[in-house]
């Protein structure tokens, strides 16, 4: 595909003449710039922090699980699974603001206490 070469009529190769390509084919003489868009930048980040966030508040949601059904004598294990899961939840929080590049010292991270907090509850009043 690249260039056609045209025979004059003398025998002799003139000059190629450049192949016309569709528009939604890359043209390897005429690569286009990558676009840095500000707004696309954004929207990346707002998918991966969304993903990365869920992703560890289901762990912390399953530690949780988990210490419920543990046996009821085990009080101090089920708290401590609990602990953990309200640790994870402060790290999923933080990873979301490390991802939009702002300060981690925020009061948003006693959000990420809630399922630890509702952890302990449920242990508790089993």
């Amino acid at each position: 595909m690249g260039t056609r070469w045209a025979v004059g009529h003398h025998g002799q190769v003139s000059d190629p003449t450049p192949v016309k390509r569709a528009k939604h084919l890359m043209d390897p003489a005429n690569p286009q710039r990558q676009v840095n868009d500000r707004e696309l930048t954004q929207v990346q980040r707002w998918v991966v922090s969304v993903l990365a966030v869920t992703t560890i508040l289901h762990l912390s949601v399953g530690l949780d699980v988990a210490a419920y059904f543990l046996d009821d004598q085990a009080v101090v294990s089920r708290v401590g699974l609990c602990v953990i899961a309200g640790l994870f939840g402060v790290v999923a929080v933080a990873i979301g603001r490390l991802i939009h590049q702002v300060s981690i010292a925020s009061p948003w991270l006693l959000l990420g206490l809630t399922p630890g907090v509702i952890g302990v509850v449920l242990v508790l009043a089993t």
